[in-house]
């Protein structure tokens, strides 16, 4: 659905192929100032792709794997509020991502939560635009994914029923 995003999908596929290469591995670190930030890492083992991601607490030399997509999600997940948290309090010189949508698009398939303030969906519309998301598919665009990300039906009053005919 990369129209959704206002793409074409040649420029998704040139994405996918840079994301994606087996000789790199793209790390993006979320760091923040008053409590655990995150790691996302495109896993790039031929055969064995994925994104994983750590969750890192401050004063530790570890890092805590809460998620990992490969197909199929698993793992523990984050509340909206911690991901706001995490996404809205970079520390100042912090290293990595420093913009909150950015911040906020890359550790969002963290989201495990089933009920999410109405405030989700404009805040990722916000974020969508803010990354180049065309204005117009962005709430609708933004609805959508924070649907899928905690699982419960869409009903759109626009869709017509298959057993009504209306």
């Amino acid at each position: 659905m990369p129209e959704w995003f206002g793409d074409d999908g040649a420029d998704t596929d040139a994405l996918s192929e840079v994301l994606f290469d087996p000789e790199r591995w793209p790390v993006f670190r979320i760091s923040s100032a008053d409590g655990p930030g995150a790691v996302v890492i495109y896993r790039n083992l031929v055969g064995d792709y994925g994104i994983d991601y750590l969750l890192t607490h401050p004063g530790q030399s570890y890092a805590q794997q809460i998620g990992s997509w490969g197909g199929e999600g698993s793992g523990t997940g984050l509340t909206w509020h911690e991901l706001l948290r995490m996404v809205d309090n970079p520390p100042p010189a912090a290293e990595g991502v420093e913009d909150t949508a950015a911040r906020l698009l890359l550790v969002l398939p963290l989201l495990n939560e089933l009920f999410v303030p109405k405030a989700a969906s404009a805040r990722l519309s916000a974020a969508l635009v803010s990354a180049g998301a065309p204005q117009d598919t962005a709430t609708d665009t933004a609805e959508r994914v924070v649907t899928h990300l905690v699982r419960r039906p869409r009903h759109d009053a626009t869709w017509a029923s298959p057993l009504t005919g209306s």
